[in-house]
């Protein structure tokens, strides 16, 4: 009996341990999809960020969501996240937004999310936010705040946070830098309302790192890749390594996903894998 407490003890010490060990850093993940569960989380990835449109959408049957909801109790590494937020004949700016079927599908998704125990959303959808040509940036600008707080309010039924993403030019017309983006938050004023801050978007529109310590306070999500054909941090080089930094001097403590091209999965999930952990060690004096 008495070797018995002792190796609780040792057990639990060491356990402890592991899990101190992560306290007052970010949670390193994948977007991507739940079938890259094994491989990810032997490579030593938390999380795991899906699509709204494979997951939770209205689109997906409720039979094939069931048997995703069985699949995804099952995983070594979470579904924590999702993005792909909204279909492009969805639109969220200017004459043709139905405020009705934007809310109803928003209903569903964290209805759904609610279920899968997923507690963020990101909105990047550039589709569906790119303003149409003629259309006056500031009214838009406003229309697109008050629809935004109104889905918070869906999302707060669920105890889901939607946390806007900043993209690039490229991708979209509005909304394309990250103080943009925290501007949104600031004016929808709504706790389930928050920020992704998107690096290799930052990168892509020469943001600089300081912007995260601007945007601290509305912070709660990061994407992240180079700037560079979008690879996997570490691949090509060092460009994300000051906004790591950035990241660090604000204390931020949220999850980090890696949203990249890979050219082999299993070859450079691992050490990219080691170079985040190299670089939040760095950042955060760990």
């Amino acid at each position: 009996m008495k070797n018995y407490y002792l190796l609780l003890f040792f057990a639990t010490f060491f356990a402890t341990m592991q899990s101190n060990a992560q306290v007052g850093v970010p949670r390193v993940g994948v977007c991507g999809s739940k079938s890259n569960d094994s491989l990810l989380h032997a490579a030593g990835y938390v999380y795991i960020e899906e699509s709204v449109q494979k997951l939770l959408s209205p689109a997906v049957p409720e039979d094939t969501f069931r048997l995703q909801l069985a699949q995804l109790r099952k995983l070594k590494c979470q579904v924590q996240a999702c993005n792909s937020f909204f279909p492009a004949d969805i639109r969220l700016t200017g004459p043709d937004v139905d405020e009705k079927k934007v809310l109803n599908y928003v209903n569903t998704v964290m209805a759904r999310a609610k279920q899968a125990d997923i507690r963020l959303i990101v909105l990047g959808s550039g589709n569906s936010r790119k303003l149409p040509d003629g259309l006056d940036k500031q009214a838009a600008t406003a229309q697109f705040i008050d629809l935004c707080r109104k889905i918070a309010g869906v999302a707060k039924k669920y105890n889901v946070v939607v946390a806007i993403e900043n993209l690039n030019t490229t991708e979209t017309n509005f909304v394309t830098t990250l103080e943009e983006a925290n501007n949104v938050v600031t004016a929808v004023a709504h706790p389930n309302f928050k920020l992704t801050a998107d690096i290799y978007h930052m990168l892509k529109e020469h943001e600089s790192p300081e912007m995260l310590k601007k945007a601290s306070k509305n912070l709660v999500h990061c994407h992240i890749a180079e700037r560079e054909k979008r690879t996997a941090p570490g691949a090509t080089g060092n460009d994300v390594a000051p906004y790591m930094v950035a990241l660090g001097s604000i204390g931020y403590t949220g999850r980090i996903s890696l949203e990249c091209r890979w050219d082999n999965l299993q070859a450079q999930s691992k050490p990219t894998m080691d170079y985040m952990q190299q670089q939040i060690k760095t950042a955060y004096n760990k």
